[in-house]
């Protein structure tokens, strides 16, 4: 029985990009319906849903003098209405997250090297920092990691603690937020191997382990997660690409299905999803294949909902690609179908039936 999928993508409006666009898929053929878009924005590159999808929040990545953090509700219909907007606090906003709560809104700066909270109104709309924090340090390769670079933030499944792999560093900086201020705390951090360049994290539904996909090294690092005590220790890294490839290749994204037994990260340059089994136990990772995203440059990917396809955002190709996934063995194969949508960087979905 089909349902329907209704799918928020962020984009760059480099070119002909009009913002952020919203679709409903039938989760049957794939085929994707245009709903609405709003224009209202520069480079929506990372967005995110309150949890009761109200509200959408998106970054403004801009570099000069700061980027933006925009809100808008969301209605029945999948329309956006803009309630407000306020500075990231930091160039280049390149991640935001939604403490399930819906009162709190966290960014990471790119550009600036710094992470950034918001409380967030009783109407949605998004109130004025409560913290700006600047991350420190460097690491070996001075042509990218000779400053911080906060490439993303988010919360752990339990909403404990908040993480923010850092890209300039190779350093995953951990904190936590109380939701009732808004506030920022440092709580600790944690390392992978020199010059991996950490870019995005996710964490295994039985809050063990977490892994951090390294957009430098082309590498996915296992850590063992203690999540009463908010604690990362670094495990075992496996390479993202096949052995005999020697072309330039930078990972994006990462994401495990909801049962824990498949993860996936994409790559930029080979323009592939890597797919992996998880041990449950251990936590480690068995390459299970790597299979071509059909597009260019797949910057950002999603499970749906009910686990059974995978899209992709192919951001040079202007394309949303569409996999199916193999709930038995954690496969993905081809569809054939393919959406047009110019430089789409990053998609949000959620169940509409």
């Amino acid at each position: 029985m089909s349902q329907t999928i209704r799918i928020f993508v962020g984009t760059y409006t480099q070119t002909s990009s009009k913002g952020i666009y919203v679709y409903d898929i039938n989760s049957e053929t794939g085929i994707m319906e245009y709903v609405s878009h709003i224009g209202d924005i520069q480079n929506p590159s990372f967005l995110a849903l309150s949890s009761d999808g109200c509200f959408l929040y998106a970054v403004g990545e801009t570099s000069e003098p700061h980027g933006g953090v925009f809100a808008y509700t969301v209605d029945k219909l999948g329309s956006l209405t803009r309630l407000n907007s306020q500075s990231s606090g930091g160039a280049g906003p390149c991640s935001i997250d939604v403490h399930r709560s819906g009162k709190v809104v966290l960014v990471a700066n790119y550009g600036g090297g710094s992470v950034a909270s918001f409380p967030v109104n009783n109407d949605g709309s998004l109130g004025e920092p409560a913290s700006v924090i600047q991350h420190t340090g460097s690491s070996v390769d001075q042509n990218r990691q000779n400053e911080p670079h906060a490439h993303m933030i988010r919360h752990d499944r339990d909403h404990n603690y908040v993480f923010s792999p850092d890209l300039g560093t190779d350093k995953i900086f951990i904190y936590t937020v109380d939701p009732k201020t808004a506030v920022l705390t440092p709580h600790g951090e944690a390392g992978v191997p020199p010059g991996s360049g950490p870019r995005h994290i996710e964490f295994h539904p039985n809050r063990k382990f977490a892994y951090v996909i390294n957009e430098m090294g082309n590498t996915i690092t296992k850590f063992k997660y203690d999540s009463k005590a908010g604690i990362l220790t670094e495990g075992d890294t496996v390479s993202t690409l096949p052995v005999d490839y020697s072309g330039v290749s930078h990972t994006a994204d990462i994401h495990m299905t909801d049962n824990g037994k498949y993860l996936y990260g994409s790559n930029r340059g080979h323009d592939s999803l890597a797919m992996y089994q998880v041990d449950e136990d251990t936590g480690s990772l068995s390459l299970l294949g790597i299979v071509p995203t059909g597009g260019e440059n797949p910057r950002n990917f999603c499970i749906d909902p009910t686990n059974n396809f995978v899209l992709t955002g192919n951001q040079s190709s202007d394309t949303i690609t569409y996999h199916r996934l193999d709930p038995k063995t954690g496969h993905l194969y081809p569809s054939g179908v393919v959406a047009d949508i110019p430089m789409a960087v990053c998609l949000k979905m959620v169940l509409v039936n």
